[in-house]
């Protein structure tokens, strides 16, 4: 009954594959693309490495101290970090918070002016929502397909399709607080005379920080959910031994690794929200 459909069928298949190959024939562009962002990861994974892990779990914990004030948020990083050291997973949990940190401060930097832009054009995010809700949608290992063709093995094609993934969450929340700026806010700025510039870096953006803050936030829980998935590319990290243990049916191990994201995750999280108004203690 519908054999006239399937029979003139639309080569979007075909079509992508022949883009694909085109982009490919330009190899030396994308083995330069590639060769420059292996060398910032693997320099940043190298320094986290090389670091005594004591000193920087120590580092993180003071760190988190001076942003929450909260004792009992470090006690909790120091042994979460501590546990991770002792399963002998550290070098793993560094190698993948270096691909986190990578993936979440590209997708910061791209999608916060692409939100901002969006905010000030609607006619530009109406454009944009769709191909948004496609990045978000559409199943992740696609991702992994064009840009193992055009990258090769390792952390560069894990690396730009978690950022793929992950960069709808800053745009559609940086779009979100820019938007939602109270009108009244704009009108006593521009009384002042303040221009547009003025407006975007002295009123738009501090209302929206803690809007753009929780983008930033989701962004990084997005890259952690990709780890596994990039392990599947030749990415280094936690994704590693979940395969290996996926392989051989090693459930121990695969705990182990899972438990060492879940502390990471939590870590992130933690740290990177915005920290809560002081209550001012009346005398």
């Amino acid at each position: 009954m519908y054999d006239w459909l399937t029979e003139h069928k639309i080569p979007l298949g075909r079509w992508i594959t022949l883009f694909t190959d085109r982009l490919n024939g330009h190899k030396g562009f994308f083995d330069f693309v590639s060769s420059v962002i292996a060398s910032l990861v693997d320099g940043f994974t190298s320094g986290l490495i090389w670091c005594p892990p004591l000193l920087l779990v120590a580092a993180v914990a003071i760190g988190a101290y001076f942003l929450h004030r909260s004792i009992s948020l470090v006690v909790f990083i120091v042994a979460s970090l501590l546990l991770v050291i002792n399963l002998g997973y550290w070098e793993a949990t560094m190698q993948t918070l270096s691909l986190v940190f990578w993936a979440t401060f590209a997708s910061v930097l791209l999608g916060v002016p692409i939100g901002v832009a969006a905010a000030h054009r609607p006619w530009f995010y109406q454009t944009l929502r769709p191909f948004l809700d496609l990045m978000q949608t559409i199943p992740t290992f696609v991702y992994l397909i064009p840009t193992l063709v055009l990258f090769g093995l390792g952390a560069v094609p894990g690396l730009i399709s978690t950022v793929v993934f992950a960069i709808p969450a800053p745009i559609r929340l940086t779009y979100l607080g820019i938007s939602s700026v109270p009108k009244q806010l704009h009108e006593a700025g521009e009384a002042f005379g303040a221009t547009k510039r003025q407006l975007l870096y002295k009123v738009e953006l501090p209302h929206a920080l803690p809007t753009i803050m929780a983008g930033v936030t989701q962004c990084i829980m997005l890259s952690l959910s990709m780890v596994v998935i990039a392990a599947l590319v030749g990415a280094e990290g936690l994704g590693t031994p979940i395969l290996r243990a996926l392989s051989s049916m090693n459930v121990g191990m695969g705990f182990e690794a899972g438990l060492a994201i879940v502390v990471l995750a939590i870590i992130l999280d933690r740290v990177c929200k915005s920290p809560e108004p002081r209550r001012s203690k009346r005398s």
